[in-house]
């Protein structure tokens, strides 16, 4: 049995790429959802955000998502680490 990533280089790429953990986690499409929701989200805070609110507040949507799909990706990678060390023993 081959075994899965480390987990910190997962949560690196997860960091830079947001959707990229959850495929390295071999789960594209939940990395998909992952990236089109911080889309929807950050264009709708982006509409819908008063005009005097800084950009982080405007895209605070998508960013809420990037942020949820980091801690997935790096919890999911983690898990699978732990079940193949444990597998080995």
């Amino acid at each position: 049995m081959k075994p899965p990533l480390n987990p910190r280089l997962v949560l690196a790429v997860a960091i830079i790429l947001p959707g990229m953990g959850q495929v390295l986690n071999r789960q594209p499409v939940r990395g998909l959802i992952f990236v089109c929701f911080a889309v929807l989200l950050g264009a709708f805070t982006l509409k819908t955000a008063a005009p005097d609110v800084s950009f982080v507040g405007k895209v605070s949507g998508g960013l809420f998502v990037w942020a949820m799909a980091i801690l997935d990706a790096y919890k999911t990678a983690r898990i699978r680490r732990a079940v193949w060390e444990h597998a080995q023993s």
